[in-house]
């Protein structure tokens, strides 16, 4: 299942690009939507405040905070990888800037009227969004220890906070609809990846530290 996602979300992402990079009809229909997305009734407080979501002041420390409670969590209970989860979703934020910044040079996309300057494609707001809060997220799960309807709504919550966010950066003019959507392609893949990774190398929350007898059991 992950590995259809991943080639799914890759395989839009390079749609997306060629699209935008070779002035196609998305491009140009895409244009046409964003200039439409900005006549939207919505006040501009409030798109400024769902834009600024995705501004690293706000998503990264969210993240950090997350993490730093994990850590401490699966280290108090003994996992002998405690350090391992945190570290994947540092590295998964760091990966954003390393990723966003060579292809905005190299697509080299203008921005919407009023905007400045090339370097449109992909949306770095939107990328540390997707990756700060997904990242978090899926940290928190396994501490999630309710009903799956609990989990879901914490998935769920997380989708429509990346939505507004992606929607206060069309609806204010800072970017068109294709470089939200090609981030969320883009940094989704990066998701499904660090989410194999915390399966596959993480620990169960609870698990007992070698020393106790009973050694910890990684995720399935």
């Amino acid at each position: 299942m992950r590995t259809q996602a991943l080639s799914a979300l890759l395989l839009l992402f390079g749609l997306l690009t060629w699209q935008v990079a070779g002035k196609g009809p998305l491009r140009r229909l895409d244009e046409r939507f964003g200039l439409a997305a900005r006549q939207t009734r919505l006040p501009d407080t409030v798109a400024e405040f769902f834009a600024d979501l995705g501004s690293v002041t706000i998503a990264v420390p969210v993240l950090a905070g997350v993490a730093g409670y994990v850590a401490w969590q699966a280290r108090r209970t003994g996992a002998p990888r405690w350090w391992l989860p945190p570290l994947a979703a540092t590295l998964a934020m760091a990966a954003v800037p390393l990723l966003v910044v060579p292809l905005k040079l190299l697509i080299d996309r203008p921005g919407p009227p009023g905007m400045a300057g090339h370097g449109f494609y992909p949306s770095g707001h939107t990328a540390t969004a997707a990756v700060a809060y997904g990242a978090a997220t899926l940290l928190m799960l396994p501490y999630l220890r309710g009903s799956a309807y609990t989990r879901r709504e914490v998935v769920i919550g997380c989708l429509l906070l990346n939505a507004t966010v992606g929607f206060g950066l069309v609806r204010r003019g800072y970017h068109w609809p294709l470089d939200v959507l090609g981030s969320w392609c883009l940094f989704g893949a990066l998701l499904v990846v660090l989410s194999a990774c915390l399966d596959r190398f993480g620990d169960e929350p609870g698990s007992s530290s070698p020393s106790s007898g009973s050694p910890a059991q990684p995720s399935p």
